[in-house]
């Protein structure tokens, strides 16, 4: 395997877990939003991998097999006072576990960045190499 490969099979980790940090952050920045008496609130989302050939190489990457939603009941939260709350007094709210979703971006980012350093060290590995021949 060239260190060419080394860099698309990066590349495909580097892309699927940039999926999955964007689906965490959407996570997060809708965790407190309210849905409306009938309505329903916001599901999770979860990205879901696969290993995946990667072409013009013999390795295999990474690809997004599915974003599937979590089927997890939403949260009742007893608030009278809040402007959404149905005629017992609970609101509904997403189904959206902040502490897990902290842990997944930690896990995602950290997945980004080992990725970008995989990467990085194939491209020194080809200066050097290209260093040698001067």
């Amino acid at each position: 395997m060239s260190l060419f490969d080394t860099f698309r099979i990066a590349g495909t980790g580097l892309a699927a877990q940039g999926q999955r940090l964007n689906a965490v952050a959407s996570n997060l920045a809708n965790a407190e939003s309210a849905a409306a008496p009938g309505a329903e609130p916001y599901k999770a989302k979860h990205v879901l991998f696969e290993t995946a050939p990667v072409e013009g190489t013999a390795g295999a990457g990474v690809k997004v097999k599915e974003v599937k939603e979590d089927t997890s009941p939403a949260r009742k939260v007893h608030d009278p006072k809040h402007p959404m709350a149905d005629t017992d007094g609970y609101v509904s709210m997403p189904n959206v576990d902040p502490v897990e979703e902290m842990v997944n971006m930690i896990s995602a980012s950290r997945s980004y960045q080992l990725n970008a350093e995989v990467a990085n060290t194939a491209k020194q590995l080809l200066q050097k190499t290209l260093s040698l021949g001067s």
